[in-house]
């Protein structure tokens, strides 16, 4: 059921006039910020806290962002590239129910491209500079962004001052929103950085300070000069901080008695939300938002975040259920954000404004609907399950192994720490975000056998023995045919085990540890000197005495007897992995025995919640999370 959903960017030349370079060498990153600050006549303590709040003043070695950014300053080059909403991708029906399959439909993604994704044509302009400079070359991006900013404070006929409160104005022109509210929160955010002050190392190992500047004023009134548009409200869910706006879903009775693209609910009354599903949308932000309000489109979730500037948009209310993740327990208990960009084809990173906007909306979200904060309720796409073993294979993969879950969970304000000694019985993933670049293929979409250039990522690869040429282990269920191998791909987590989640040890060995991983021993280097993993005392789950092995689900659905009789059984399908004797997998809490019964288009009082008695448990079983019932296993601590 694949539905191909192009989305068409418009071709430009690209500047090729290439003039001396006027900016620092591109390894001294303050120096750079200092030049091009004095060149263009904009405060240093602006062009670095708007740098900060795009890139956090990494280079990433001149890769794009999500959305097609690029260097420190994220000069933007969206119509360099193209992509497919990932919900039109692969085998996995979004809705994840077979019981009412979604049918195969076709949504075409609106061709939308906005200025704000083609900032890049602007600052060759206004630099003379080349695009592939401004691309790869670290100062010459800063002198394109800082072009930008003097830019924008020249149309806002604002002064040229010394006075950074002046620059408020073309600080929230610089976000490229379209609505005041967007604009003035990704100010904000930037001023806040600069009265805070901000230094760190970069990820090529520059190191970047910011002192702090005290008592700002911001003046204000060049924002309002900017005649941008107030966003539409209607009661979204979202904290008073961050700028969101509500743009409805779609939802529509079709002929034949189909409908789209969500279910009507009464959650958390109905049910407890126990998930939050981070998404990326293999697209850019307005095309993808078009396919949410198509009827016809297949897939819906609830939230939507920008990049640039981490404005988000409202599509599913929370007490509603939205097809987004796969599989129908998950989606029936979580809550859909997707965002902005792609997963690695085109682009490898995530920008600071959309992390910490993302990061209050998740700790809003948690805190409302008791959700713990955790990698085990705060989960990727790609750590939701399949349903059926035959669904396994198509489960999607984003946001992928270059989302920055350590400083995400930091900024949602629950940091990921490691709790026990050296010899605890169980691990928590943990590599350094900055220096772990393992080795993937598959970034470059016209070459996709090529080496991924080297890449932050948060994420180990697991083999079969403690060496570094050892094989990866295998997921019978990702590679179900011969050779069964599991592959480098960036889009392949067979063998890889990702920050913030939890497996207990299955030995040690000099600078490499093995943790229990899809009924095998997945070793991975952990020296003590740059450990990849902390200690996480923790509950564990083992097959009880006498059982051999133990059957592992995708999903924790009622027994056959919890059912009445106007709602057909819906089977608990093992899936194809073993959990054997002897192997050890860590708790992360009880599931409740649940199927929404939900297949027609009508009110929520129409739809039924079955219940049984079947206690099951979750557990971290491989890179997703599954789930046993509690009479096959015993729990000790680890």
């Amino acid at each position: 059921m694949r539905r191909a959903l192009a989305i068409a960017v418009v071709a430009f030349l690209p500047f090729v006039n290439v003039t001396a370079a006027r900016a620092a060498e591109p390894d001294d990153r303050q120096a750079a910020f200092s030049a091009a600050a004095k060149e263009f006549k904009v405060p240093e303590s602006v062009l670095l806290g708007v740098s900060y709040l795009e890139s956090r003043w990494d280079s990433h070695a001149g890769q794009p962002s999500n959305d097609a950014g690029f260097g420190p300053m994220h000069l933007t080059d969206a119509a360099a590239y193209t992509g497919t909403n990932h919900h039109g991708e692969g085998e996995e029906d979004a809705r994840g129910d077979e019981s009412r399959p979604v049918p195969v439909t076709k949504a075409e993604a609106p061709q939308q491209i906005p200025a704000s994704l083609r900032t890049m044509e602007k600052a060759a302009e206004l630099t003379g500079e080349s695009h592939e400079r401004l691309r790869a070359d670290a100062a010459a991006n800063i002198r394109g962004g800082a072009a930008l900013l003097a830019d924008h404070q020249k149309s806002l006929g604002a002064p040229l001052s010394d006075n950074p409160g002046e620059w408020y104005g073309a600080v929230a022109k610089y976000s490229g929103a379209e609505e005041a509210e967007a604009a003035k929160v990704f100010a904000d955010e930037v001023y806040g950085t600069i009265e805070e002050g901000a230094e760190r190392v970069t990820d090529d190992g520059q190191k970047v300070s910011l002192k702090p500047v005290r008592n700002l004023n911001k003046i204000k009134k060049w924002l309002e000069k900017l005649g941008l548009r107030p966003p539409r409200k209607d009661g979204v869910e979202c904290p008073p901080t961050i700028s969101c706006e509500w743009i409805p879903s779609a939802y529509a009775e079709k002929p034949n008695g189909d409908y789209g693209h969500y279910d009507l609910a009464n959650r958390p009354f109905s049910q407890k939300i126990e998930y939050i599903v981070i998404h990326d949308m293999e697209g850019y932000f307005l095309p993808s938002i078009g396919l949410n309000q198509d009827v016809n489109y297949g897939a819906s979730w609830q939230y939507s975040v920008r990049s640039a500037d981490g404005h988000i948009a409202q599509h599913v209310k929370g007490k509603d259920v939205a097809w987004q993740a796969g599989n129908w327990y998950i989606n029936a208990k979580s809550i859909g954000i997707e965002h902005e960009g792609f997963l690695a084809e085109g682009s490898t990173w995530y920008t600071e404004a959309m992390y910490r906007t993302s990061a209050k909306l998740v700790r809003y979200l948690a805190l409302r609907y008791g959700v713990p904060l955790d990698r085990a309720h705060i989960i990727g796409h790609d750590n939701v399950p399949g349903t059926l073993p035959t669904t396994v294979r198509g489960m999607h993969e984003d946001p992928g192994p270059f989302w920055d879950w350590d400083h995400y969970f930091k900024l949602i304000g629950a940091p990921l720490r490691g709790f026990g000694g050296p010899r605890a019985g169980s691990v928590m993933i943990k590599p350094d975000f900055a220096t772990n670049k393992p080795y993937f293929y598959g970034c470059d979409r016209k070459n996709p056998e090529a080496a991924c250039p080297p890449l932050s990522a948060g994420t180990v690869w697991l083999r079969t023995e403690p060496r570094d040429d050892a094989p990866l282990i295998k997921d019978i269920g990702k590679h179900p045919t011969a050779p069964n191998e599991s592959l480098y791909s960036v889009y392949d987590h067979s063998a890889r085990a990702s920050t913030g989640q939890r497996f207990a040890v299955a030995g040690r060995q000099g600078d490499w540890t093995a943790i229990w991983y899809l009924g095998q021993k997945g070793w991975f280097k952990n020296p003590a000197s740059a450990p990849t993993a902390v200690p996480s005392v923790g509950l564990v789950v083992t097959p009880k005495p006498g059982l051999a092995t133990v059957p592992v689900y995708g999903r924790a659905y009622p027994e056959q007897e919890a059912y009445p009789a106007d709602i057909p059984y819906q089977a608990v399908t093992p899936l194809q992995y073993a959990f054997s004797a002897g192997e050890k997998y860590t708790l992360s809490g009880t599931a409740a025995a649940e199927y929404y019964r939900a297949v027609t288009f009508t009110t929520e009082q129409d739809h039924k919640v079955v219940r049984g008695k079947t206690k099951y448990l979750q557990i971290q079983f491989g890179h997703r999370v599954m789930f046993v019932k509690a009479d096959d296993v015993r729990v000790s601590l680890s």
